[in-house]
């Protein structure tokens, strides 16, 4: 076990970097925090675990032995923080072992593929939104959830927080700047403000739905197909709101 008490240590650095897309990108890993979501991922651990990072005092898993976490995981290396610095690091506030994980490499959507059940494009930058879009998306059987440029990164600690850990489930892919794809791209159905209903929409089975960020939404972009959820008493619904409502009137159309 390696002892860290500097915040100029160079993995404490490293690990600091871990709390931002651009962190996360530049060094391929993440921090994986939550008390829930490290049970979960021991029963199934498929990400290559990098370290374990402890402090005097840690509570230990739910269930196992009152060693590090690390001794279920074939000598994973130990780190134990001070507590300050344990604390910069768990930016959910879990107070649980936090595990640095290797991020999964995104592969890029194959060019001119017919979807595959229901595909979900997105741009949502805020962790939390995204996180949230993923939870609905893996409840009602999104097979793809394709990310554009302008996405935070799936692997933000908050992120995968919201997601209840959906965005290590799911089926991940990249695009490039959103605008230009779904210019480029036709038979992309759109949810907006104006358009139909999707409580009477006749729902394909094969079909790309895109959601627009939060304020710009869609613009003047041409030839999409438009799809809405009306409301009374507000102009619009937040854009994870509005999905999960979209993604649930598919689900049911299904059966």
């Amino acid at each position: 076990m390696t002892e860290i008490t500097s915040s100029k240590n160079e993995l404490f650095k490293r690990w600091s970097d871990l709390a931002t897309s651009r962190g996360i990108k530049k060094h391929n890993e993440f921090i994986l925090m939550g008390e829930k979501l490290l049970e979960e991922f021991l029963k199934n651990p498929n990400f290559t675990v990098k370290a374990e990072l402890i402090y005097e005092g840690l509570k230990t898993v739910t269930g196992f032995s009152s060693a590090p976490v690390s001794a279920q995981l074939h000598r994973v290396p130990v780190f134990k923080l001070s507590k300050d610095l344990f604390n910069e690091l768990d930016v959910v506030g879990t107070h649980f072992n936090l595990l640095v994980l290797e991020a999964k490499p995104i592969e890029a959507l194959p060019l001119n593929q017919t979807p595959q059940g229901l595909e979900l494009i997105c741009p949502l930058g805020d962790p939390g939104n995204l996180g949230a879009l993923a939870r609905s998306a893996l409840a009602f059987n999104v097979k793809k959830l394709i990310l554009s440029e302008e996405s935070c990164s799936p692997y933000h600690p908050k992120a995968i927080k919201a997601s209840a850990g959906a965005l290590l489930k799911l089926e991940l892919y990249k695009i490039g700047k959103f605008a230009d794809f779904i210019s480029q791209n036709k038979n992309i159905f759109a949810l907006d403000m104006k358009g139909e209903s999707v409580a009477k929409f006749k729902w394909p089975k094969n079909l790309q739905l895109v959601i627009g960020e939060e304020g710009p939404g869609f613009g003047d972009i041409k030839g999409l197909q438009r799809l809405s959820i009306p409301t009374q008493g507000v102009e619009s619904l937040n854009a994870t709101v509005a999905a999960s409502i979209a993604l649930f009137a598919y689900s049911s159309s299904q059966h």
